[in-house]
């Protein structure tokens, strides 16, 4: 499987007080373990806002053949981030055509898009 998402020291946590780079990315380090607790190989791709976002995308899309592909909700629903979304599908969509893709909702139920897409 492979989790792809902004990563956190790039994200506007501004409308989340409570949260900060440090505590999201121990969330997204818990999905990963919890993950390989289920039985899968995960790989992170974690992406800044855009500079170089698309390459690492599509270098870990290359590197080897995933059974799902988890994409991000900070990834998919800031607006701001629409064409960078469409850029990480297009990619998902021409690099990878035989993987399953699942959305999560937040960092913290990464495990549960993934058991919906392996089924």
């Amino acid at each position: 499987m492979l989790a792809i998402g902004i990563d956190p020291v790039f994200s506007d946590l501004s409308a989340f007080p409570t949260l900060t780079p440090e505590i999201v990315r121990a969330y997204l380090d818990d999905q990963i373990g919890r993950i390989g607790a289920l039985g899968y190989a995960v790989d992170s791709c974690l992406v800044d806002m855009g500079a170089t976002a698309a390459e690492q995308v599509e270098a870990a899309l290359r590197a080897r053949s995933y059974d799902c592909i988890v994409i991000g909700a900070g990834l998919r629903e800031p607006p701001e981030l629409l064409l960078l979304f469409e850029t990480v599908i297009n990619l998902v969509h021409s690099l990878a055509p035989q993987s399953r893709i699942a959305f999560n909702t937040t960092p913290a139920d990464t495990a549960e898009a993934a058991q919906r897409a392996m089924g």
